[in-house]
């Protein structure tokens, strides 16, 4: 799996799959073209944290590192969500 793949990933997650899916550089995986599809529109980081256990396993930083961005951003840690939902109405 590339680093840059890793990096990219984690910040444009979207962007990057859709890239490394035109130049037909996806990891190769388990999931079905259906779920590669509709993962990758609906939670791409999902999508990555399969791809990772498939390819480095879960005992690898890479894992680790985009699961926590994963669970920051479905939680609502940003800066956009927290602006949202801390104004008093």
């Amino acid at each position: 799996m590339d680093t840059i793949f890793l990096v990219l990933s984690l910040f444009l997650p979207r962007l990057t799959l859709l890239i490394y899916y035109f130049t037909h550089h996806i990891p190769a995986n388990n999931v079905p073209f259906i779920g590669d599809f509709l993962l990758s529109v609906f939670l791409p980081r999902v999508l990555i944290l399969i791809y990772i256990v498939d390819t480095l396993g879960t005992s690898s930083p890479w894992f680790w590192i985009h699961l926590i961005a994963a669970i920051s951003v479905y939680s609502g840690f940003g800066k956009y969500s927290h602006k949202k939902y801390s104004k008093k109405h």
